[in-house]
């Protein structure tokens, strides 16, 4: 097999994307191997796993940065190139990114939304399609770009919307649907 792509996942929280992102990665033939794990919160329970899972991991807590965000993603920047980083999954980043970062990147890096988009980027996406009445709800992989969850669409997951839903069952399903779409839209990032 050819060299696997060299992937770095940004986390702000537990990782249940970035888990599926490295169990996945460990298949013989997947094109990407995970070589570091990114937070902006020292704190962050993902942090814990991947270290458990042998990846490099590294906090850099965007507070002491005050409101200056571009020079909290120079140092991101730094960090992913340090560790050799040939592309960047967003896995539960919860920053909105600047241009600095997402131009560094530009087509280099991927994100994971909780909705069919175009419809309902941003926050709160199983609510709105519930109260939409939406028959089919979803989740994305996209490449990042300025705007906030407009980049194009890499892949996506359809999940139904069933009676009785409520956010939280309905966060449960698209959950487990972005646990499989994000390693295979990476994957296939990484492969072009």
């Amino acid at each position: 097999m050819t060299e696997r792509a060299k992937v770095a996942v940004l986390i702000s929280g537990r990782g249940s994307n970035m888990t599926a992102l490295i169990e996945a990665s460990k298949a013989p033939d997947c094109p990407y191997a995970v070589v570091l794990v990114l937070s902006n919160k020292p704190e962050a329970e993902g942090l814990v796993l991947a270290a458990e899972a042998g990846i490099p991991t590294l906090a850099i807590d965007h507070k002491p940065f005050g409101a200056d965000r571009e020079r909290h993603e120079c140092a991101l920047d730094a960090a992913l190139r340090e560790a050799g980083a040939e592309y960047v999954a967003l896995a539960g980043y919860m920053r909105v990114l600047t241009p600095y970062l997402v131009e560094a990147w530009a087509g280099r890096m991927i994100n994971i939304h909780p909705s069919l988009l175009p419809k309902y980027p941003g926050l709160d996406t199983h609510r709105r399609a519930i109260e939409a009445g939406d028959k089919e709800a979803g989740c994305t992989a996209h490449l990042v770009t300025a705007g906030v969850d407009e980049g194009p669409v890499v892949d996506q997951a359809v999940v139904p919307v069933l009676p009785g839903d409520t956010p939280e069952t309905l966060a449960a399903r698209v959950l487990a649907a972005e646990h499989a779409l994000y390693p295979r839209a990476l994957a296939g990032l990484v492969a072009r």
